[in-house]
């Protein structure tokens, strides 16, 4: 493809042939080849400027850049942006011919419920006959394809060649995660999405956007980027459901379980194995557990409709729906029951409590395995912490994946956030596997125990290295063996 074609309908001035043949753009210089497009982006820890004589080296006929750095290489073309991030995304989506535009793109934000909802839209469209695309923190899948997912988002060049075989593959719906991080970086410039949904702001990756006005933000700035013909469904019953929308020009639609919105749900009766619900003055049990799944499936059943679906249809096949993997996901043995879930914030931590509380009986305790991740936002902390021991019998601090902090230095934070009571029916095992295992051994007949964290993750990163890890396969194992 010729460069004029890669940058049209893009803010830019050029030094050097438009007339250029481009075979691939790349941001890493690393991967650069003869007829390369070379992108230079400025990032935290490194910046692009500084690998353009590396690029043209290596055979980058062209670069992208926010200024040409002195004594730069002669003999290529430099396009020059204000933002070479957003104009990565717009020309990755020039390149592979807009892919966004051929099939109905629907985004979910917000910090709980992205996977769960993602996933379940992808599994009720393939059951409606659909040939669907999943982008999500679990997995992308072309249908029933699977594919690794590195990112909550991928970069904007892997989401646009991810979108361009699903549509070569015939998919006419895709359903996707977007991650706060993903906005600010730039990640979904270019893309264009027919709809998106709102679930709801809690205290979470304050590590990178420093404080909660910025995390909002970046939340919004996705539906502010939203086209008129678009529609965005947001959570009522959050109080920054409105604020997502207030510059947006889609056609907004609400959800929510307090407030009366366009989709409305009641809880009728719950327990362990699904709950009885009024959605819409109509009444259906499901498999999933907890007011927070409610949220979920009031998403996934607006978004359905919104998407032209029927609503008997939905409300037919959300009855056989069952949860995304490590959420809210339990196993038995020995009258205990297990419950691992993904919960990592303090929101959906006590989230995944609440519901336990409600459904169990009093004479059945509950003993809660919980860490916080390191190199991450560590104000929240002694809040996990602090929640976990409010709302069990038993807690057992340990490690989640510390990556290149230390562990015991984690467990402090998240003690720091315990009284002297408290403590008292707290321990702290910074093994992973023999945390599982004492909480197993602690737990009588009856009583349930929380594995909070990881949710569906397969493995522990300890010092930029993964080794195998499931929560799951622990659990279990723990439980068939108890005596």
């Amino acid at each position: 493809m010729k460069l004029k074609d890669i940058v049209k309908g893009i803010d830019c001035e050029m030094r050097g042939s438009a007339e250029v043949e481009v075979k691939d753009l790349q941001f890493d210089s690393r991967k650069v080849v003869k007829g390369t497009l070379f992108v230079a982006q400025p990032g935290t820890k490194v910046d692009g400027h500084d690998f353009i004589a590396k690029a043209v080296e290596a055979g980058a006929v062209a670069v992208v850049c926010q200024h040409i750095p002195e004594n730069s290489p002669e003999g290529v073309t430099y396009v020059v942006t204000k933002d070479s991030s957003r104009t990565l995304g717009e020309m990755a989506a020039n390149f592979y011919d807009h892919p966004s535009r051929s099939l109905k793109l629907i985004g979910i934000t917000g910090t709980n419920g992205k996977t769960t909802t993602v996933t379940l839209l992808h599994r009720m469209f393939r059951m409606m006959g659909h040939h669907v695309g999943l982008v999500s923190t679990i997995v992308n899948k072309i249908d029933e394809k699977e594919l690794a997912a590195s990112h909550t988002t991928p970069d904007s060049l892997e989401l646009n060649q991810l979108l361009r075989k699903m549509v070569d593959a015939g998919c006419n719906y895709c359903f996707m995660e977007v991650s706060s991080h993903a906005v600010v970086q730039q990640r979904i410039a270019g893309v264009q999405f027919t709809g998106a949904i709102f679930s709801n702001i809690t205290h979470d990756h304050l590590d990178f956007h420093k404080t909660m006005a910025n995390y909002i933000a970046a939340k919004k700035g996705f539906f502010d980027g939203l086209p008129s013909t678009a529609w965005a469904l947001v959570n009522i019953d959050d109080k920054n459901g409105r604020v997502m929308v207030q510059n947006t020009h889609a056609k907004v639609s609400t959800y929510g379980l307090n407030q009366m919105g366009d989709f409305h749900c009641r809880i009728i009766e719950e327990s362990f194995e699904g709950m009885h619900l009024d959605i819409n003055g109509k009444e259906l049990w499901c498999r999933l557990v907890g007011r927070f799944n409610a949220y979920n499936l009031m998403a996934i059943y607006g978004a359905a409709v919104l998407s032209g679906a029927s609503e008997d249809d939905v409300l037919r096949l959300l009855s056989t729906l069952e949860p995304a993997p490590g959420r809210f996901q339990y196993v038995s043995g020995h009258g205990v029951t297990a419950i691992v879930d993904y919960a990592h914030t303090p929101d959906a931590l006590q989230n995944v409590i609440e519901t336990i509380d409600a459904i169990r009986r009093p004479t059945q305790q509950l003993i809660t395995v919980v860490g916080c991740g390191g190199d991450r936002d560590k104000t929240k902390r002694p809040e996990m912490a602090q929640i976990a021991s409010e709302g069990s019998d038993k807690l057992v601090l340990t490690s989640d994946n510390p990556r290149t902090e230390k562990p015991e230095s984690i467990l402090d934070d998240m003690e720091a956030g315990l009284s002297p009571e408290q403590l008292s029916h707290t321990v702290r095992i910074t093994d992973r596997r023999q945390a599982i295992r004492t909480a197993c051994m602690m737990a009588r007949e009856g009583d349930i125990i929380l594995i909070a964290g990881k949710g569906h993750e397969k493995y522990q990163e300890v010092n930029g290295v993964r080794s195998h890890f499931d929560d799951v396969e622990e659990a279990e194992k723990e439980l068939n063996a108890k005596n």
